[in-house]
């Protein structure tokens, strides 16, 4: 799950991060008083939405006075803010974070996330903040220095300290740094977060170190522990798709391509998306309807995949292993029969059961491509979508 900058700042003031003060606003108004509670002198006036890039954009602008910060608040409200993350459609901003200016001395990066390569978290700080965490790797990868924590022992002050020094920070900046970085791991360990991100993190003038920006994600699986955090969720920055999925228990994530794929297992799906680009096509989603792939399911699945105008095939593709091939595709006849289809369907069933189900679904009146290999599925799925 993702949260906003104003909601992660709110989040990291709790561990005792130091951030900027500030407050979000939703209305001209709001950011007025805002502005005028933080003394009424120079404030940044930011766009809320899920995406990077937003100073780009247009949507994070500096105020000299509150009657800046109002006209801001005014200009970026409502409007449509398009980024290299939003895509061309962009997206509406509802609110604005007005914050109080910093004197910025340098601009740093600092990062956390799970190396799922060694198993352990990562720390990263780098030299270069404000850039793209990615570009920086791929272009300059020896300006990003990592500690792996061993979750036995959690981050220790000596890794915190080696990080500081590394970015060649000084007197007083290290000690506000490796306090900075400390109570930053707290509050992702804690918290089941999956990402935290400062870019920038900025030493000021005067010698304090700083989050001015930040950006904080979650484990879904974890959420049932942070019922705080569930309230953070703002459904209006995800898709209507994956809202609609997530009430079913189908894990749903849209993408660019005509082929909508309806997998059971995350691992499946994943292989499933590979053979149809190795196919030459391209999947217009990820979709797990779970280890049961019951008829509900199947017909919700449908219901979500077909919202997508770009899909003109649909391949169902279930390994039977947890349930019966053959209940699948009675579950797939039930569920098809009561959906007014006009995409072709190929179906791949394999397991326990399986000629079975191969069987039913052959002699069912409803047309379907049975497909004999996951080749076969996806070789047929990508000719019937051209």
């Amino acid at each position: 799950m993702k949260i906003h900058e104003y909601q992660a700042k709110e989040l990291l003031r709790k561990y005792g991060v130091p951030v900027p003060d500030g407050k979000v606003a939703y209305s001209p108004d709001e950011a007025e008083t805002i502005a005028d509670n933080l003394g009424g002198g120079t404030v940044v006036v930011k766009a809320q939405i899920h995406a990077g890039g937003r100073g780009k954009g247009g949507g994070v602008k500096i105020a000299n006075n509150t009657a800046e910060a109002r006209s801001l608040a005014d200009e970026i409200i409502g409007m449509n803010l398009v980024t290299h993350q939003t895509g061309p459609e962009g997206k509406k901003v509802n609110q604005v974070l007005v914050e109080q200016g910093v004197d910025i001395d340098r601009e740093l990066y600092a990062g956390i996330v799970l190396d799922r390569a060694v198993g352990r978290n990562a720390f990263m700080v780098s030299t270069e903040g404000g850039v793209e965490i990615e570009t920086v790797a791929a272009e300059t990868p020896q300006k990003i220095l990592k500690e792996w924590i061993d979750p036995a022992v959690g981050f220790r002050p000596f890794q915190a300290t080696r990080l500081a020094y590394g970015l060649g920070l000084e007197g007083s900046q290290i000690k506000s740094a490796v306090k900075f970085f400390l109570t930053l791991y707290k509050a992702y360990e804690e918290t089941d977060a999956s990402l935290a991100e400062i870019n920038p993190l900025v030493v000021t003038n005067q010698g304090d170190v700083l989050a001015l920006d930040a950006k904080i994600n979650f484990d879904d699986n974890a959420l049932y522990r942070h019922k705080d955090i569930q309230e953070y969720r703002d459904l209006s920055e995800e898709a209507a798709s994956e809202v609609e999925a997530s009430k079913y228990g189908l894990n749903y994530i849209k993408l660019d391509g005509n082929v909508g794929c309806m997998v059971n297992g995350a691992g499946l799906a994943m292989s499933t998306m590979d053979i149809i680009k190795l196919s030459g096509g391209e999947p217009a989603n990820f979709l797990d309807v779970g280890g049961a792939a019951s008829a509900k399911t199947v017909k919700q699945g449908f219901k979500i995949i077909l919202q997508d105008q770009n899909v003109k095939a649909v391949l169902i593709n279930i390994f039977g292993g947890i349930v019966r091939c053959d209940r699948v595709a009675q579950g797939i006849i039930d569920a098809l029969s009561d959906l007014d289809l006009d995409v072709p369907v190929v179906v791949r069933l394999e397991g326990t059961n399986a000629a079975e189900a191969v069987e039913l679904l052959e002699n069912s009146s409803l047309e379907f491509s049975v497909a004999k290999s996951l080749e076969d599925a996806a070789e047929k799925s990508v000719a019937v979508a051209a």
